[in-house]
């Protein structure tokens, strides 16, 4: 435990070695609102609690999971001041996987060009490439 830090309390130090994160990324978390002010110490010290490290914790994972900022927001009761319903998140959810099944198709589309492309391509020291006539010319 350093000097800032009590049995009470983390700094922010602290709770980014608690969750695995760094402290920009908790300092952007409290400037976008997501984490709440921690109390400060007599010396102005911020200190966190086992609260705090839950809510980061959640945020970090929902990020992980690729949530947008707003969508994690939302999920926080941010947006309306409410706890937001189970009905709401799941809604959130399944557009929030909707989205990401999307990037999946989008991704193997581009997977099949590429290993088909590069199949093509005999890799000799010749200034005729498929790989760049598929990138310069083909639609995927």
């Amino acid at each position: 435990m350093t000097d800032h830090e009590s049995e009470s309390g983390l700094t922010r130090g602290g709770l980014a070695r608690a969750t695995g994160s760094n402290i920009e990324t908790i300092r952007y978390y409290e400037k976008s609102g997501l984490m709440p002010d921690p109390p400060r110490t007599g010396a102005g010290y911020r200190i966190y609690s086992a609260v705090h490290v839950t809510r980061l914790r959640f945020i970090l994972r929902a990020r992980e999971l690729g949530f947008s900022t707003e969508d994690v927001r939302g999920l926080l009761g941010l947006e309306d001041g409410a706890a937001p319903t189970c009905a709401e998140v799941k809604e959130r959810t399944e557009r929030h996987l909707s989205d990401v099944r999307a990037r999946i198709a989008d991704l193997r589309r581009i997977e099949t060009v590429l290993a088909e492309t590069a199949a093509r391509c005999s890799g000799a020291e010749v200034p005729d490439c498929p790989v760049l006539d598929t990138i310069g010319g083909l639609a995927l």
